[in-house]
C-alpha cells in the first residue's frame, strides 16, 4: 500500500527560495562606533512570482499524446501529466490553464513565452537542453517498435524495420520523427497526424511505429491489434520531464521540489495507474 501524507502546499518560506531576498549593508552593529545604511531587498524576478500575482499558470501540452496529456473533443484535458499540472497549481494556490500546442511548435511556443510550463511525456535531449530548463525527471524510457500483433518478430530490430519494403510511420515533428529519419534511411517513412496514427497501424496502412516505450506500453493494452516488439530492450535510453524557463533558478528549484516530493508520496504513481495500471514505466522512486 502506498501512503501519501495529507496534502499541502509547499510554501516559498519552506523551499527558502521564493522571495528570494538579498539583503546588503555597509555596516554591521558589531562595529563598535561605526554607522552603518538601512538593508535593502532585491526579490528576483522569476516565474513564481509573476504567477503567484496572476493567480493563473499556464500549462502548454499537445493533448494528443496519452496516457501523459490528452484533449477529449469536447475540450477537456486529462492525462497523468495533465493531472500533475493541476496538483502543481494546486500547490502554489492557482488556477491552471492549458495552452494547446503541437509538438512541432512545442519548442516555438514555450520560448515565445505562451507558457509556463510544459508538460505530456517529454523528452530531455540536448538540443531542447539549449533552450529550456528542464525538471529532475519523472521517468526513464526509451524508443520502442509497435506493429501489428502477427508481425512482433519482423520488426523488433532497427536493422529489420530500416529496409526498403517497410513501412515506418510517426506524427509530424518531435522526437519520434527524428529517430525514423535518422535510423531507417532505407525504409518507407510516413507521417501521420497524431491522434489517429495507431488507428492507421492498426489497420495496416503502415508495419510499425517506433516510438516511446511508455507509449507503446499504453497502447498495446488499447488496441487489441497491436503489440509491442521487444519491449524490455529499447533501441535508445531518455529521460522524460517537464519544460521550464532557461535561467529561472527560482522556479525550477520550487518545481523540483514539488516533484520530487510527488514522486515519492505516491501522488505521480496516483495520476498513473488509471491509465497504465500495474505497468511498470519506469517511475522514479
Amino acid at each position: 500500500m502506498t501512503f501519501r501524507p495529507t496534502h499541502y502546499r509547499l510554501t516559498t518560506a519552506a523551499l527558502g527560495v521564493a522571495l528570494a531576498l538579498t539583503l546588503t549593508s555597509c555596516g554591521t552593529a558589531q562595529d563598535a562606533g561605526s554607522s552603518s545604511e538601512p538593508a535593502t531587498a532585491t526579490v528576483v524576478d522569476s516565474a513564481l512570482t509573476r504567477i503567484k500575482e496572476a493567480g493563473t499558470l499556464r500549462v502548454c501540452s499537445t493533448g494528443d499524446y496519452p496516457p501523459f496529456t490528452e484533449q477529449t473533443e469536447g475540450g477537456q484535458w486529462k492525462g497523468i501529466d495533465v493531472d500533475m499540472a493541476r496538483d502543481l497549481a494546486e500547490t502554489m494556490g492557482v488556477e491552471p490553464e492549458f495552452v494547446k500546442t503541437s509538438w512541432k511548435t512545442l519548442m516555438d511556443d514555450y520560448t515565445a513565452g505562451k507558457c509556463d510550463v510544459a508538460v505530456g511525456g517529454i523528452s530531455l535531449n540536448p538540443e531542447r537542453a539549449e533552450q529550456v530548463y528542464f525538471t529532475v525527471p519523472t521517468q526513464e524510457d526509451g524508443k520502442t517498435p509497435i506493429t501489428r500483433c502477427e508481425n512482433v518478430q519482423k520488426y523488433d530490430t532497427v536493422e529489420e524495420i530500416n529496409q526498403p519494403c517497410v513501412r515506418s510511420i510517426f506524427p509530424e515533428g518531435g522526437t519520434n520523427e527524428k529517430f525514423a529519419r535518422k535510423h531507417y534511411p532505407q525504409g518507407e517513412l510516413l507521417t501521420h497526424d497524431n491522434l489517429t496514427v495507431f488507428d492507421a497501424l492498426a489497420a495496416d496502412e503502415a508495419d510499425v511505429m517506433t516510438t516511446d516505450r511508455s507509449e507503446v506500453l499504453y497502447i498495446d493494452h488499447e488496441y487489441p491489434e497491436l503489440c509491442a516488439a521487444n519491449p524490455d530492450e529499447p533501441f535508445d535510453y531518455f529521460q522524460k520531464g517537464y519544460m521550464l524557463p532557461q535561467g529561472d533558478e527560482v522556479f525550477k528549484h520550487y518545481v523540483d521540489q514539488w516533484l520530487a516530493i510527488a514522486l515519492k508520496d505516491g501522488t505521480y504513481q496516483g495520476f498513473a495507474e488509471p491509465w497504465v495500471g500495474d505497468v511498470e514505466l519506469g517511475l522514479e522512486g
